[in-house]
């Protein structure tokens, strides 16, 4: 993992640039009939309740070297669930009985919105991660984790450095760090497994990435079926709509049918 070290500044009070790394992650699966896709609902309701979700966000937040400071989770009627944290730079010593910390207003938040297509049993899940910080801090640093941890088929990133801060010459600051991509900080690894796009806006600092999977087996798409019980035409048919849904999230739009692969 890439760790992000600001250049030293010299600054006149605190580091008032706010970081923030924003993801649409989308996973998308499989269920043939109503019940099957009901029951793939219930599954994503139960491995990303707003408790395990909490946890996810309880390690980021280790990851960047933040202290919590309060969280607020509620899982969904009839599914879904979302998790906010405000996080501040640094951790508490707990050997002080006084301790003085600056609010740095930053936070963690996640989101989940799984749903189905109402004929083609295409069912997909979608999670919205933010991570803001000010200060030293940067969210960049638990981007590997968060993308391993979603094992995600698409995702849309976005950072943004926003604000200013000042140098204690009074000069505003407007990045602290180098910045060129946001693929700099993706694991090689990572990188090799999916075709990648930048949309970049450099003199706004505004850096947007978008990611879909190459390549993928179908039975880690199928739920309650295993492709062996498939017929051939199904699995044709089953691949196209997956690779239908896939490229419709990447490229933001409704495309023409694609061809059974």
């Amino acid at each position: 993992m890439t760790s992000v070290k600001p250049r030293k500044l010299k600054l006149y009070g605190f580091n008032n640039l706010t970081k923030t790394l924003s993801f649409n992650m989308y996973d998308v699966s499989y269920a043939k009939t109503p019940a099957h896709q009901q029951a793939y609902l219930e599954y994503i309701d139960e491995v990303y309740s707003a408790e395990r979700l909490t946890a996810t966000l309880q390690e980021v937040a280790d990851i960047i070297g933040a202290h919590i400071l309060n969280i607020a989770a509620q899982d969904y009627e009839p599914q879904g669930a979302s998790v906010t944290m405000l996080i501040a730079e640094g951790r508490p010593e707990p050997e002080k009985e006084d301790v003085v910390m600056h609010l740095d207003k930053s936070h963690i938040t996640v989101h989940t919105y799984p749903e189905k297509h109402p004929h083609h049993g295409i069912c997909t899940f979608r999670a919205d991660i933010d991570v803001s910080t000010c200060g030293e801090i940067s969210p960049l640093n638990a981007l590997n984790f968060l993308l391993q941890r979603f094992e995600t088929d698409i995702a849309i990133i976005d950072y943004r450095v926003r604000g200013f801060t000042r140098e204690v010459s009074g000069k505003k600051i407007y990045i602290d760090h180098r910045m060129n991509s946001i693929q700099h900080y993706i694991a090689a690894a990572l990188r090799r497994d999916y075709n990648i796009v930048d949309v970049n806006v450099y003199q706004e600092n505004i850096f947007h990435t978008k990611m879909m999977l190459r390549e993928f087996d179908l039975n880690d798409y199928l739920f309650d079926v295993t492709e062996a019980e498939l017929s051939a035409t199904d699995r044709s048919r089953i691949r196209r709509l997956l690779k239908q849904e896939m490229a419709e999230i990447f490229y933001g739009r409704n495309l023409p049918t694609v061809k059974d692969v």
